[in-house]
């Protein structure tokens, strides 16, 4: 199914000629219709200072896959191909014979097409090039170069584009004859695809297969290479180079955990996936939001959508997931997906859209070297099929919550999707801000843990360890074992400021006891599980959040020359503590 999608997006396509692709080309051989030399140095096209052109300039010229084997490239190859150059410790038995299966595959085409240029180009070759030619030092043997005769590159030539593409004809090649898997219909089909999808993560640089069975564990029915799932040679090349299309259009992918998502639609409607599903615009985001909660259907809503993600396992393209959807289910479930995961801002700011890659990473130390790819997938999944969440990814935001001792607003978004995806019943608006009358005893300790380092920080400022920092683990696991001992601890604190700072003392007791009051009942829960570990960290950042919003609102008021706000000293001394750890939590 998927290749058959692909095929059809090469539909709309310009595709070069066939067994053309684009490719850099750095050394160009001038010569003169006689194919005598015009500069014994070869033009030289590459640009270190350019990420494009830093190996050549890039230009279509035949390509076709090959392994170990021995294939020439017809007019533009390698030195030991085009030269007989044995450079770098080659072997030379195999760059002359590489070198004469490429004359060979010249000659032919000469004769066949009669074009002037090629005839030009054997002129030349057939006269020792390598004794004519100027090569320094620099020269890059691994390089591909090409010819041109009097300002005419030969590869451009309909007639030896035409050549090419009769030579590598599977049906000419005694081809078995099977029906295609692509187009259903019986055509000679290739033992091997002609054409590699370049950009794979994991993959080859020179590109991977996508069909591809080189061990008897994979073949079947007495069927091997490619011919486990036949394909005539037009739709491999086709979804091949749709595939490539993808995998260079900003807009149709991006590459994250060691996999490449690539996704289209049917037809070209203007829907700007990615755009949304990273949240580089939060206006693109609250907008979708707007057309889903209002019920605006548009047009387009019923084209189909396509999403697949790639990996790479040596010269072999795996496929990770494979969605079938349309447009507007996508946006149904996109409008869910960022809906759940809203929550209040590190300083009580609106609450604004996490793109996925900012969720994603929230759950390894370095998302560039740690981040695996089923957590992207995941996510990719849930938020274009509404599938809810694997709990595997809360523990990993419960287990970075730990490691760091904190909570940053993208792990706090995580843990409320995966929380409302389990329950498919949960209010998207649930747990967006400070719920002062939610009764979970889990949440309460997150919140009383909060409220307790900040009895700390106003008590002791300029601390460089806080209670946080030692027992945020325990107290977010285990918090009967633990915050008798925090309140115990704080109580030296409290007194402190009931001589230093009344105020904040009163609005601190009086908080204190607010939260344990819900709780005073059964007492501290013994163990927490993991979905109440994720609950506990809400109510920490709710907290947090909602204290650091009162230190802004105070410093505000302040400025204005505006009354003081209720609970006054306490946000004032809020303030001073909230910027310590702005920088840590962002």
């Amino acid at each position: 199914m998927l290749l058959q999608r692909l095929r059809e997006y090469s539909e709309r396509l310009y595709l070069p000629p066939t067994l053309y692709a684009e490719a850099p080309v750095r050394y160009i051989i001038e010569l003169d219709s006689g194919g005598r030399l015009l500069n014994p140095r070869p033009t030289d096209t590459a640009d270190p200072a350019s990420p494009r052109t830093r190996r050549g300039t890039r230009r279509l010229v035949p390509q076709v896959q090959r392994s170990s084997g021995i294939k020439p490239l017809l007019l533009a190859d390698k030195a030991d191909y085009v030269l007989g150059f044995a450079g770098g410790g080659a072997k030379k038995e195999r760059v002359s014979a590489c070198h004469r299966a490429f004359l060979e595959l010249l000659e032919h085409c000469a004769i066949q097409t009669e074009e002037p240029a090629v005839l030009a180009v054997r002129n030349f070759l057939r006269c020792d090039p390598l004794s004519q030619l100027d090569l320094d030092d620099s020269f890059d043997p691994g390089a591909t170069m090409t010819f041109r005769v009097d300002g005419i590159f030969p590869v451009d030539l309909p007639s030896v584009q035409a050549f090419w593409a009769a030579e590598n004809d599977p049906a000419l090649r005694s081809a078995p004859r099977m029906q295609c898997l692509i187009c259903g219909e019986e055509r000679p089909v290739l033992e091997r695809l002609q054409a590699k999808i370049k950009g794979v993560p994991g993959g080859q640089t020179s590109g991977t297969s996508a069909i591809s069975a080189n061990a008897e564990a994979f073949e079947s029915y007495g069927l091997s290479a490619s011919l486990i799932a036949p394909t005539c040679a037009d739709c491999g090349e086709r979804f091949t180079r749709a595939a490539n299309e993808l995998l260079a259009n900003e807009s149709n992918h991006f590459r994250l955990g060691g996999a490449a998502f690539i996704f289209w639609t049917r037809e070209d409607v203007g829907f700007d996936f990615r755009t949304i599903i990273t949240a580089q615009k939060p206006e693109d985001v609250r907008s979708l939001l707007e057309s889903v909660r209002t019920g605006r259907r548009a047009d387009v809503d019923d084209t189909r959508f396509y999403a697949t993600a790639l990996s790479g396992s040596g010269g072999r393209a795996v496929v990770r997931d494979w969605i079938d959807t349309t447009v507007g289910e996508v946006k149904r479930h996109l409008s869910t997906w960022f809906a759940r995961q809203l929550i209040v801002g590190l300083w009580g700011e609106e609450p604004q859209p996490l793109g996925l890659y900012a969720l994603a990473a929230a759950t390894v130390r370095d998302a560039a070297r740690e981040l695996a790819p089923p957590m992207p997938r995941a996510l990719l999944c849930s938020a274009l099929t509404g599938a809810p969440l694997p709990p595997g990814l809360l523990y990993q935001a419960v287990r970075r919550n730990r490691a760091e001792q904190r909570v940053t607003r993208p792990r706090a978004a995580l843990i409320k999707l995966v929380l409302l995806g389990q329950d498919g019943n949960g209010k998207e608006d649930f747990m967006v801000q400070l719920s002062s009358d939610n009764p979970n005893p889990a949440y309460r300790c997150g919140r009383l843990l909060c409220v307790l380092e900040t009895v700390q920080r106003l008590a002791v400022p300029g601390a460089k360890s806080t209670i946080v920092d030692r027992f945020f683990g325990t107290a977010s696991s285990a918090p009967a074992s633990v915050f008798g001992r925090l309140l115990r601890g704080a109580q030296p604190h409290l007194a402190k400021l009931e001589r230093d700072r009344p105020g904040a003392h009163i609005a601190l007791q009086r908080r204190l006891e607010d939260i344990q009051s819900g709780i005073a009942a059964s007492g501290f829960p013994r163990i927490l599980t993991l979905e109440e570990q994720g609950i506990f960290a809400l109510g920490y950042y709710h907290q947090r959040a909602y204290d650091r919003a009162q230190a802004r609102e105070a410093s505000e008021r302040r400025k204005a020359g505006l009354a003081p706000a209720p609970e006054a000293e306490l946000a004032e001394g809020l303030e001073d503590t909230g910027n310590a750890g702005e920088k840590e939590e962002n």
